[in-house]
């Protein structure tokens, strides 16, 4: 990617690295990983805890959130067709950073990095707390406040170990979480089918409200099912064959998680009563014991459920430091974010990162009733920023540049594009005032960081990005 001052779009050179050359962001040399672990990454991001305690935070409105789950699914799948088409123009390490950058310039890249930054690290709050309600199936069963905050800040810290040991032992951890995590939950979404008792659904809209309203507020909640899917984009310079596999793993990853996100919730709105599933803190566990009976299929979905979270954490405390070490290569972020320690991974961003999504899972457990749903609705509300401008920047390539060169494929292209930018507006309208106050409010504190950080390199405009 190469941006000069004041050069229009049309006019800036866009050359193809050479095949044997290092793309954008990594170094010659660097360890990168291939298909499966980029597939992997993609799943083991999206498929964490999330999943595992969704059905609570949607059974109060209702079955009527199911129909909230497949308009987001729809529109997860075209961010992923647009992202796949983005990461093919530029394989560069930041994913939605690099894209923002390219199209509306370096501010707009800069609010793109902050804004994914806290979703990142705030989602990594949401994950631990959702993977306490499965760890306390088996231990601090009461949920006392001090040893459930004792579990969440351990599976916090353990997660970055595991990443500042190095990239091999992410790679490997990863493919075997992932494939740990997907057999329970491809059963509850086959097998468990066939134990659905309609009776349990309950009343169609039982959030009190409009039909509107409630798909609205469920599909805010619901997309946080979702968020990872740009995994691959954002650690491509980390990927074999970037312009190749940085695509089809992020479209593979989502479709996968998409079947079992929808069919396994149906199994748990259909195997637990309407009533206990609201008040459940490991739903997907109280669904296999109505299925089997007894404990042991719950504990074994516990099991998995943990292992998913864990996964999910070691996946995103990576990803939580490749935005902002993006961004730090390119001056806009402090320096030492692009900083890498021996094992060859940015150690301060995650280090930075783990202790700010420490201090608010803290302040979750001790402020707030609905600990789960109100961290995912500050994640949701700041992952939606980058996904619009992403969505934003890849239809204004396809109308300014697209023409020349995908004729055949440019009315899809852009239909897919409009669709992933609408279900960004639609996503942030479900948020919720309160999301939305404190979402705005962080994602403009950003703006003080961006003086500071160019002020003290003395430099006024635009400056280029980093090209290797």
């Amino acid at each position: 990617m190469n941006i000069t001052d004041g050069a229009p779009l049309r006019d800036v050179a866009r050359p193809a690295p050479p095949m044997d050359s290092a793309p954008p962001g990594r170094e010659p040399g660097e360890r990168r990983f291939g298909l499966v672990t980029a597939s992997a990454l993609v799943v083991g991001s999206v498929i964490g805890t999330g999943v595992f305690a969704l059905p609570s935070a949607l059974a109060v409105f209702g079955p009527i959130s199911l129909v909230a789950f497949v308009l987001v699914t729809i529109g997860a799948v075209a961010l992923a067709l647009a992202f796949r088409g983005l990461a093919a123009r530029l394989p560069a390490a930041g994913g939605p950073y690099v894209y923002a950058r390219d199209a509306f310039g370096e501010f707009a890249g800069f609010l793109i990095a902050w804004s994914y930054w806290i979703t990142a690290w705030a989602g990594n709050a949401a994950i631990v707390v959702a993977w306490v309600g499965y760890v306390e199936v088996f231990w601090n069963t009461r949920h006392e406040i001090g040893w459930s905050i004792a579990i969440a800040l351990a599976g916090l810290l353990l997660p970055a170990l595991v990443n500042l040991s190095g990239l091999r032992s992410f790679a490997a951890f990863q493919v075997v979480a992932t494939v740990l995590k997907f057999i329970p939950l491809v059963f509850m979404a086959t097998i468990g089918l066939l134990f659905i008792n309609t009776a349990n659904f309950g009343e169609f809209n039982a959030s009190g409200g409009s039909w509107l309203g409630a798909i609205s507020a469920a599909g805010a909640i619901a997309l946080f099912s979702y968020l990872g899917i740009e995994t691959a984009s954002v650690a491509a310079a980390r990927v074999r064959d970037p312009r190749r596999n940085v695509g089809r793993a992020t479209v593979l990853g989502t479709l996968a998680c998409a079947a079992v996100y929808i069919l396994g919730t149906v199994t748990v709105f259909g195997t637990v009563p309407h009533d206990r599933l609201i008040r459940s803190a490991a739903p997907f566990t109280d669904s296999a014991n109505a299925i089997f009976g007894g404990q042991w299929a719950g504990a074994t979905v516990a099991v998995a459920a943990i292992v998913s979270g864990f996964g999910a954490l070691v996946g995103w405390t990576l990803i939580v430091a490749e935005m902002p070490r993006a961004a730090a290569r390119d001056g806009l972020f402090p320096a030492r974010f692009a900083r890498q320690n021996r094992s060859g991974v940015p150690a301060f961003g995650i280090i930075v990162s783990t202790l700010l999504a420490a201090g608010l899972t803290v302040i979750s457990y001790t402020s707030f009733e609905q600990v789960f749903i109100a961290v995912v609705l500050l994640s949701v509300l700041t992952s939606v920023v980058p996904y619009l401008l992403s969505a934003a920047a890849q239809l204004y390539w396809l109308i300014v540049e697209g023409r020349r060169s995908r004729t055949g494929h440019l009315v899809r292209d852009v239909t897919v594009s409009m669709l992933a930018l609408a279900f960004g507006f639609w996503a942030l309208a479900g948020s919720g005032y309160q999301a939305v106050y404190y979402g705005t409010f962080c994602l403009l504190l950003g703006v003080p960081v961006y003086v500071w950080v160019k002020a003290r390199r003395g430099v006024y405009g635009e400056t280029p990005a980093v090209t290797r």
